[in-house]
């Protein structure tokens, strides 16, 4: 067996490399605030989150005594086939369900499912575990009441950066308590090792949303925190989409590489010649991406959903 980084990327997506590497020459790299007062500057310079016709309603939903705000999207043509748990991008500082309302309006839209967007609380004024419990409540007050309130019982979760953390935590929170309502999961270039402790959290210790996040942890390597460390068994099939130049490629390669260990089925997709969170940018190779998402959905809650599940298997590509 021969496993090499080339052999992860589709050739398919090499056309699409050149205008890539154009879009991005442009483009400096940014990195995250460094220190508290740097995130209040950044917080107050974010403009006002775009808005979606038909708006979302938005609801504060509970489950086991605690409650979280969301905010819902639904068909407006007819029942939704399936509903998507999101949690949103941000660092687990910064965004916004709201800041979601345009993507998940796209994708209701475009797959007739409705969507439920998490309105977690950031760090650092509430560091871990806020963010996982207000997912977790959410994915519990769905699971108990999607088909009474949705008419279905497909269910998915996705996430975007910090928000793939918060899905993975909450698939394994979830599984822990016997849970297993959720079919499938999205997870965009997601942090899966927050404490330094693996070759792939050492590239980004020195980022100030590690210890906003963490706060006073006593073990940032908790599963909790750093799913790479915990049992992974039993979760349903995930689709990791990462990009190749993305920092952290090797925390999504360690993380699918666990996942496989453990016997869930993954689909491992990197693109080339694309850095993080590049799926919100305008770039051929970010379409390509986003209608891959939007067929592995489409499969698993869409209007073609079948609810025969498939072996565990990984396709990389």
């Amino acid at each position: 067996m021969r496993l090499q980084a080339s052999s992860l990327i589709d050739p398919a997506l090499l056309p699409l490399v050149d205008e890539s590497r154009e879009f991005y020459a442009s483009r400096r790299a940014g990195r995250g605030p460094k220190s508290r007062s740097e995130l209040m500057a950044v917080r107050e310079a974010m403009p006002a989150p775009a808005e979606c016709r038909p708006s979302p309603s938005v609801e504060t939903v509970s489950s086991g005594g605690r409650s979280v705000p969301v905010r819902i999207h639904t068909p407006t043509d007819g029942p939704a086939t399936g509903v998507l748990l999101e949690m949103h991008t941000g660092g687990f500082y910064l965004g916004s369900a709201a800041g979601s309302d345009v993507r998940n309006r796209r994708l209701v839209d475009a797959l007739g499912i409705a969507v439920v967007s998490v309105d977690y609380r950031l760090a650092p004024e509430n560091p871990w575990p806020a963010a996982p419990d207000d997912c977790e409540t959410a994915a519990l007050w769905l699971a108990e009441n999607a088909e009474a309130r949705f008419g279905t019982t497909r269910l998915a979760m996705s996430g975007f950066s910090a928000g793939s953390t918060l899905v993975t935590v909450t698939l394994l929170r979830l599984r822990d308590r016997g849970i297993h309502a959720f079919g499938g999961a999205v997870v965009q270039c997601g942090t899966y090792d927050l404490s330094a402790q693996t070759p792939a959290g050492r590239l980004i210790a020195d980022e100030y949303f590690l210890a906003a996040y963490a706060g006073n942890a006593p073990d940032r390597t908790d599963p909790d925190i750093s799913p790479v460390f915990a049992e992974l068994e039993n979760l349903p099939p995930i689709l990791m989409v990462v990009g190749a130049e993305d920092v952290l490629l090797e925390d999504n390669l360690a993380m699918a590489a666990r996942l496989l260990a453990s016997g869930v089925e993954v689909d491992l997709r990197v693109y080339p010649a694309s850095p993080h969170a590049f799926t919100g940018h305008a770039t051929s190779m970010a379409r390509t991406a986003l209608e891959t998402i939007d067929e592995w959905l489409r499969g698993q809650i869409g209007e073609t959903a079948s609810t025969r599940r498939r072996p565990a298997s990984v396709r990389c590509g």
